[in-house]
């Protein structure tokens, strides 16, 4: 008998390939970039409010402020160790872990934790819960790096970062802003344990890919060389470690701005606190849309290049002009809009990194991820801790022109970022 497809079925589909080909986003893993949208939301509602919330509780600064250390702690353990466990387990299976950790810890918190606000119990709940989203969310980067054609694979990891900056902090604190008024802070805690489960489920119910589901490392390779491997790769390979260190510079200035940045534009240059955070938006929202442009970019003039010229030399020439450009014009908030802009923009320009590292180790992608992530992770202490070092003896000005020159640093590094040839091999 002979089995005849419904066509207007076949043509429905083709449209939707076609448009998921052309943006270079790939086909089996697209519902995993909803999934992973969706649970990043969740994970992103507190971020705006939670710390003053717990101060309401009775919880002092020092408290509030040793929880999220912890939690800043756990969350870059669990970003190192993502591909070494992709390596050894599979990216689903990590990925499972990482919702269980969350959904489970989250439930702790909300149950125990909070309404007796006693602090055990919340660093316990709350400080181990930040093993959960990066286990989740870069398991899944993991998985796309594993099944991405090189050609295509900026752009597939420009599409990640869209879906990951725009649930952490950018859709994630606008549902909080509309949610804590009707429903309060602590149901609003409940409704991002709902959004979480449910972007967890679409990842992982409707991602059918079937390279997820196995181990990436090497058959034969036993579980301890393989966690230990995802450090000693970074001086194992050179090239690996240079890329971990251009990831620490990527976002270093970027955690020390939040820690200097707003006492400069409200107390210095006359902004509201209001305006300032608008700007802050202003920035994320931007970065969040050339996540997209710089992966496509990579894909089209190299992403070594890229990285080098549009992430280090734009960041190194955004970064002052963000300073002076703001310092001659004063409280112009339309001027300040745009300098913070090209900041957010060029921030994007480092996005090929993360197709960059996984090609420079092809036979342990794990493991190379496990190093850009610990980069990532050092990035959190590195420029709040410069900032602490510096800010005193150098002021605001000088500390702009710090920055400024790591990101030519990282810049340079890129030039030992080659992709190697088939001739060469891998360990180098």
């Amino acid at each position: 008998m002979t089995v005849v497809m419904d066509p207007a079925s076949s043509a429905d589909r083709a449209p939707r390939r076609r448009w998921l080909d052309r943006a270079g986003l790939p086909r089996t893993l697209a519902w995993g970039y909803l999934g992973v949208l969706v649970f990043m939301i969740g994970d992103g509602v507190e971020s705006g409010y939670l710390a003053p919330y717990l101060l309401d509780e009775g919880l002092s600064k020092q408290q509030v402020a040793l929880l999220f250390s912890v939690y800043g702690v756990t969350a870059s353990v669990a970003a190192w160790f993502s591909g070494a466990l992709c390596d050894l387990w599979g990216p689903r299976r990590v990925m499972t872990l990482g919702l269980g950790i969350w959904v489970v810890l989250q439930i702790a918190l909300l149950l125990f934790a909070l309404p007796t606000t006693d602090f055990p119990l919340l660093l316990i709940s709350y400080g181990l819960r930040g093993l959960g989203y990066p286990l989740f969310a870069y398991g899944f980067l993991i998985w796309v790096t594993a099944v991405t054609p090189r050609r295509r694979l900026g752009s597939a990891v420009g599409w990640f970062w869209f879906a990951f900056t725009g649930g952490l902090p950018t859709l994630g604190s606008l549902v909080a802003s509309f949610a804590v008024p009707h429903i309060g802070a602590y149901g609003t805690l409940w409704l991002a344990l709902g959004l979480v489960a449910a972007g967890g489920a679409v990842a992982l119910l409707l991602v059918r890919e079937p390279t997820g589901r196995r181990r990436l490392a090497p058959a034969g390779e036993r579980p301890l060389a393989t966690l230990i491997g995802s450090l000693a790769i970074i001086w194992r390979r050179p090239r690996i470690g240079a890329g971990a260190v251009v990831r620490a510079i990527n976002t270093a200035p970027q955690f020390g701005f939040l820690v200097f940045l707003p006492v400069f534009f409200t107390e210095t240059l006359g902004f509201t606190l209001s305006e300032w955070l608008r700007l802050l938006s202003a920035m994320f929202a931007t970065n969040i849309f050339f996540n997209l442009v710089f992966g496509v970019v990579g894909d089209r003039i190299g992403w070594q290049r890229t990285v080098a010229w549009c992430g280090g030399v734009g960041c190194a020439v955004t970064t002052l002009l963000l300073y002076y450009g703001t310092v001659a014009a004063g409280d112009d908030f339309p001027m300040a809009v745009v300098l913070v802009s090209f900041f957010g923009a060029t921030l994007a320009g480092y996005v090929p990194l993360s197709a960059l590292m996984p090609s420079l180790a092809p036979d342990h992608k794990g493991q190379a991820m496990s190093a850009l992530n610990l980069g990532a992770g050092a990035s959190t202490f590195l420029g709040p801790a410069l900032v602490g070092l510096l800010l005193g003896p150098l002021g605001v000005e000088g500390l702009m022109w710090v920055f400024a020159v790591l990101y030519l640093a990282s810049a340079f590094l890129t030039a030992f970022l080659r992709l190697p040839s088939p001739q060469e091999g891998t360990d180098r």
